[in-house]
C-alpha cells in the first residue's frame, strides 16, 4: 500500500476547510482503492492541516475526480504532498492491551481449553474428531490462542507453529454442522470458566473464532491444498490477519 500526506496551510476560515474535506472524504469512503483517511491539525499551529490517505495495495493511488472537485478550491493551500511505502517497522503501543492481557493471560486460555476439551468427549457431532487426543492438547490449544491473541510466541518456538496447527486439520473431512458445533462449545466454556465478557472482547472473539474454524473446515477437506507455510495470525480488536489460509 501507499501513504499519501498532503499539508495545507489554511489561513482564513477553517470550518469551511474541514466541512470541504468532509464533503470530499464520501468520495473516498466509497472508492475502492483508497484504504482509509484521516484529517489532523497541528495543536500548536490550528491553521496547519494534514490530510493522510493510505491507497490500497496495487491501485496506484489514482486520482478520484469528485474527490478533487471538492478540494480544488485549496489546492493552493498545499504546503507539501508526499508519498511514502510502509517499512517494516510497526505494532501497537500500550496504551490498548491486547487480548490476551485482557483474557487473562495464559492461566485463563488454559481454564478454557481444559473446560471445552472435557466438554468435547460426550458430544456426539465433535467428540469423534478428538477420539484419540493428546493429553497434552488443552495446553497446546491455549498456546496457540495465546500467540494468536498477542502474547509470547511460545506455540511457534516449542510447537512448530502455523505448519504444526495445519497438519492437525488435513484430511479430517470436517463438516460444517461439526464447526459451528465446536464454536458452541468453546463459547459455553469461555461463560463456565468466566472469561471476560464485555461486548468489545466478545465481539473479537467470535470473530477469531469464526475466521480460525471456516480456515479449519476449508483445509481438512480431501483434496485441499492450503499453504504450507504461513505465520502464526495476529488477532486484535476487529482486526483480521492480511493473509488468507
Amino acid at each position: 500500500m501507499t501513504v499519501e500526506y498532503i499539508r495545507y496551510r489554511i489561513p482564513g476560515d477553517t470550518a469551511a476547510f474541514e466541512q470541504a474535506i468532509a464533503r470530499a472524504a464520501r468520495f473516498l469512503a466509497r472508492a475502492p482503492q483508497c484504504a482509509d483517511y484521516e484529517l489532523s491539525h497541528r495543536t500548536d499551529q490550528p491553521d496547519s492541516y494534514l490530510l493522510r490517505i493510505t491507497w490500497a495495495a496495487g491501485s496506484g493511488g489514482e486520482p478520484i475526480p469528485a474527490f478533487l472537485a471538492e478540494i480544488e478550491p485549496y489546492a493552493d493551500a498545499i504546503e507539501e504532498r508526499s508519498r511514502y511505502e510502509p517499512a517494516e517497522v510497526a505494532g501497537a503501543g500500550g496504551s490498548v492491551p491486547s487480548m490476551y492481557e485482557w483474557a487473562g493471560g495464559l492461566e485463563a486460555l488454559e481454564r478454557l481449553t481444559e473446560r471445552f476439551y472435557q466438554l468435547v468427549p460426550a458430544d456426539e457431532l465433535v467428540g469423534p474428531l478428538f477420539a484419540r487426543m493428546d493429553p497434552g492438547h488443552p495446553r497446546h490449544v491455549a498456546l496457540w490462542l495465546a500467540e494468536v491473541f498477542g502474547g509470547p510466541d511460545r506455540y511457534t518456538r516449542e510447537r512448530g507453529g502455523y505448519p504444526a496447527m495445519l497438519g492437525h486439520h488435513l484430511g479430517k473431512a470436517i463438516t460444517e454442522p461439526q464447526r459451528r458445533r465446536w464454536v458452541s462449545l468453546l463459547l459455553d466454556a469461555a461463560d463456565e470458566v468466566g472469561l471476560p465478557d464485555d461486548p468489545e472482547f466478545r465481539a473479537a472473539f467470535v470473530g477469531y473464532l469464526e475466521w480460525g474454524t471456516r480456515l479449519a473446515l476449508a483445509n481438512s477437506q480431501l483434496g485441499a491444498t492450503p499453504p504450507r507455510q504461513a505465520p502464526v495470525p495476529h488477532w486484535g480488536w476487529g482486526v483480521a490477519p492480511p493473509y488468507q489460509g
